[in-house]
């Protein structure tokens, strides 16, 4: 597939400029994604064959064309304009995120578990029976860290109903001394509900973006 894309960016460069829309993103909206641990525009990873070949694996596309269950790509692309892939969509930014922070963590010497559920720590009786899967455990010589990662693009009722959530199970956790609840989150989301975020920042301990968890990572490697 990198052969290809190399061969037909040579050819017509311009082919290219399909691609967002089979991720429903249109250049007007000039969506945002996360390439080398910043925040970019996805349409600047139309530059070069190189970072052509890097969206078309990141994003999930490859597999959409390896896909023989996809015959017929212009019904695909409708069903992306009609919203019927907006699920699939936020996942994949959802685990854009992750890989980010798993990749900073990596780049810091940091161990890390990654979705594991909270059965494993049977002290953990205040969270109840109903079974919560972490994006990321991380232990330290004297704390359990419980993380959660998510990016968001736009704004609606999800990042609202996130904060809630995270604002209601942080201090079950936290009320365990050798535990510590986690909130990682990004994205020009939270830019129309800054409200909520501050309402979760006030409650929640350790909230932090793609630019403060550094200071996460100081406090990892001291405790």
């Amino acid at each position: 597939m990198k052969k290809a894309v190399g061969e037909l960016y040579i050819e017509n460069e311009n082919v290219f400029s399909v691609l967002t829309i089979l991720i429903a993103v249109r250049k007007s909206q000039n969506k945002k994604a996360i390439r080398n641990l910043k925040i970019v525009s996805v349409n600047s990873y139309l530059e070069t064959p190189e970072l052509i070949y890097e969206f078309i694996i990141e994003s999930g596309l490859a597999k959409v064309f390896q896909n023989k269950h996809v015959t017929n790509l212009v019904d695909y692309v409708f069903g992306v304009e009609v919203g019927l892939d907006s699920n699939a969509r936020k996942n994949r930014t959802g685990k854009q995120m992750e890989f980010t922070v798993a990749k900073i963590f990596s780049n810091n010497n940091i161990v890390f578990e990654r979705e594991v559920e909270h059965t494993n720590f049977p002290e953990l009786l205040s969270l109840g029976e109903d079974v919560k899967r972490f994006d990321f455990v991380i232990k330290s010589n004297s704390m359990t860290y419980l993380i959660e990662a998510n990016y968001y693009n736009t704004g609606g009722s999800k990042p609202n109903e996130t904060a809630r959530a995270y604002t209601d199970i942080a201090p079950k956790i936290n009320q365990y001394d050798n535990f510590e609840f986690v909130w990682i989150t990004d994205g020009y989301g939270w830019l129309s509900a800054k409200n909520k975020l501050g309402e979760a920042y006030n409650n929640i301990p350790k909230v932090y973006n793609l630019t403060s968890i550094a200071e996460f990572i100081k406090e990892i490697k001291n405790t």
